[in-house]
């Protein structure tokens, strides 16, 4: 009887969670514990990958941003509100999927691909359903081929050195001297 009457007005005060009101996605009670857990363990393995490489970056930096709120507050509502990113449960299945990744990452090394290698390009030319919309962009400018063109056969660098010593025309007409 006592112990009902001292901790009724604790539980009052604590915002207990009932339902996530996604089927299948159970209340986790010690979320933040848990959220805190799996994001240091994302910073330590995302230490696998090289520090330049771009997956790396994006890991660290949005793991870094949940980490940190996830330490200044206690409360997960107020952790959810200031995420945006949905509930706490659906962070910690997110968390858990990326943890994953990283290792297959890991496994997949797509970084590791020699300068040299030279991928096969398969074109279809099957036609595209009606229902998928076409995206197909419109025609380059023609200064962009002939910039291509002296890219290719080496001009470029010429041009661009000559044109040190002469002002850029930048309004498209040509100057009169």
């Amino acid at each position: 009887m006592f112990l009902r009457r001292m901790a009724r007005p604790l539980m009052m005060m604590a915002k207990v969670k009932e339902t996530t009101g996604i089927v299948g996605l159970e209340v986790v009670p010690n979320a933040r514990e848990v959220l805190v857990g799996l994001y240091n363990k994302t910073l330590k393995e995302i230490k696998a990958v090289p520090e330049d490489e771009g997956y790396r970056k994006a890991v660290e930096s949005f793991t870094r941003q949940r980490l940190k709120v996830c330490q200044e507050e206690e409360d997960w509502e107020t952790i959810e509100k200031r995420l945006g990113c949905g509930q706490v449960e659906e962070l910690i299945e997110e968390a858990q999927d990326e943890l994953k990744l990283i290792g297959h990452m890991i496994e997949w090394n797509p970084w590791g691909v020699p300068d040299d290698y030279e991928c096969e390009v398969i074109e279809n030319d099957a036609p595209v359903p009606k229902h998928i919309p076409l995206h197909r962009p419109g025609p380059l400018p023609e200064e962009f081929y002939k910039t291509l063109g002296a890219v290719n056969t080496g001009t470029l660098e010429d041009a661009v050195s000559r044109s040190k010593d002469e002002p850029a025309i930048t309004s498209g007409e040509s100057q009169s001297k």
